[in-house]
């Protein structure tokens, strides 16, 4: 099924229903329809074998995304926060690229060899140009997303039509919105949240509110003023949209739902943000580029429960990311390769229509059954409730002891002094990695090194306790909220080595 008929479903549903909110635009379902044909036929014109955006989205993101599916070729939306080289690098990869950018970034990817087009210059165009609309292939390559990169050079993954479509239309009921429902969309344009957001709102038939310059209080102005009812954060959102609520309480009768995902959230942070936020369905969206987007949730029901439960195995659930959304087949194997049962850690494994696991110039690295690899460290409890530990490339392996820096994490995060936390392993001649904490701290508190050590080994054996606890005013993170753990390891490495004494 071609992402284009996605737009035609919801022509027939309700062509004059508002579709996109965005600055000073709004579009009907019409008018991104008509707009998308335009913009196939400026795209066909240009010649183009892929279209590439540069810019923060808004109504930009769902016009190129249907306009490329309708010109039959790939879209690529670029992380318009790189350096010129990083840019340039990134379209260098993109065969005979069009790069439609704002206006504040066409400079930075003129010079790239290739064909550059001013955003509002392709609007305006799509508006005249003669239609153009074909509907590709299934399965043909219709999102090329680049991986972020925060442990190897970024990766180019290939999502087709089938692989997205199966994403939409097996977690999301067609037309099942209410009328009045409208969904606030910060995430960036580059990320699968991003895409998947364009994808399913406009299929459920929700308005499409988009703040294009992450701010918390405007984000709170959008959903009072929009009447929006649901909305997707990262982390670091989340946190700061807490932090003005807490400051400035403000009423929000109209929203229903707060999903948030693409990094693991501190767990006081979701408690403070459920309590602040009790009328609100909270959901812990769980997925991967590579998975077209979300491939487990933690509902509004599990939050409640969870945050309310007596029992611990319920309770623990509010630090997982739910339970598998249909579709999808989950399994967590050992390093042999064997399948593992509930409560048992390895690496998580997943299967499924919206699973593509291609990559551009690396090619499908499903096994021979269709599994897909994730990399991350997971479990399952009895009802099957994912629980997510990390990458396995973040794995300390100390004095020949493997180390989940998750495990530390969690236990660090609840002490009340600490606010944020990472834990990276940096090389040691003695212990091949050792153990340091990257703490923030609360505000108004001054917590010591040896009480966050001791606050450790209390909770867990002695070999987890950190070698060093270090503090920042904050951690370097992604858009996404993604801790950048390389910069912290290259930062030790920098840094003139310390003596090191092995955890009591």
């Amino acid at each position: 099924m071609s992402i284009s008929l996605l737009l035609e479903m919801s022509i027939s549903a309700d062509p004059d229903r508002t579709a996109v909110v965005s600055d000073d635009l709004r579009l009907s379902v019409a008018d991104l329809s008509a707009l998308a044909d335009g913009g196939a036929g400026v795209i066909a014109a240009s010649g183009a074998a892929h279209v590439a955006y540069v810019g923060t989205g808004g109504a930009l993101l769902p016009l190129l995304l249907f306009a490329s599916a309708r010109a039959a070729i790939p879209f690529t939306p670029l992380n318009y926060r790189l350096s010129r080289d990083g840019l340039h690098e990134l379209i260098a990869r993109l065969p005979d690229a069009l790069v439609i950018a704002d206006a504040e970034y066409r400079d930075v990817v003129t010079g790239a060899g290739k064909q550059v087009m001013d955003s509002e210059e392709f609007l305006a165009a799509a508006r005249t140009a003669e239609p153009a609309a074909e509907f590709a292939d299934p399965d043909a390559v219709a999102v090329v997303l680049f991986t972020s990169g925060t442990t190897s050079r970024p990766k180019a993954v290939e999502l087709t039509h089938n692989n997205l479509t199966s994403y939409v239309t097996g977690t999301v009921e067609f037309a099942s919105a209410d009328p009045d429902d409208a969904a606030l969309i910060c995430v960036p344009p580059y990320h699968i949240a991003g895409v998947g957001a364009a994808m399913s709102n406009l299929y459920a038939g929700r308005k499409m509110v988009y703040l294009r310059h992450f701010d918390a209080r405007e984000w709170i102005r959008l959903v009072s003023t929009e009447g929006v009812t649901t909305a997707t954060v990262v982390p670091t959102m989340l946190d700061r949209i807490v932090s003005a609520l807490t400051e400035e309480p403000v009423d929000l009768p109209t929203l229903r739902n707060l999903a948030y995902g693409g990094s693991k959230v501190p767990l006081p942070l979701v408690r403070r943000a459920l309590e602040l936020l009790p009328g609100v369905g909270f959901v812990n969206a769980y997925g991967l580029t590579e998975t077209s987007s979300t491939i487990a949730v933690l509902g509004p029901d599990d939050h409640r429960a969870a945050l309310a439960a007596d029992d611990a195995a319920v309770a623990r659930r509010l630090g997982s990311v739910g339970q598998i959304v249909p579709g999808i087949e989950v399994q967590i194997r050992a390093e042999d390769g064997t399948v593992l049962g509930p409560g048992e850690t390895g690496e998580l494994f997943v299967r499924g229509e919206q699973v593509s696991g291609r990559y551009t110039d690396i090619g499908s690295v499903l096994d021979a059954d269709g599994w897909f690899p994730t990399k991350d460290v997971a479990s399952l409890d009895d009802e099957g409730y994912l629980f997510i530990g990390g990458r396995s490339d973040d794995t300390i392996i100390r004095g020949g002891e493997n180390i989940a820096p998750a495990e530390i994490e969690d236990v660090l995060v609840e002490h009340p002094h600490v606010r944020d936390v990472a834990v990276v392993g940096p090389e040691d001649p003695r212990w091949g990695q050792i153990i340091v904490a990257v703490v923030v701290a609360a505000p108004g508190t001054d917590p010591a090194a040896d009480e966050l050590r001791a606050h450790v080994r209390k909770h867990l054996r002695g070999s987890r306790t950190p070698d060093r606890v270090v503090f920042r005013d904050e951690l370097p993170t992604n858009p996404t909220g993604k801790v950048l753990r390389r910069e912290l390891i290259r930062e030790f490495h920098a840094a003139a080595d310390e003596p090191t004494k092995e955890p009591a």
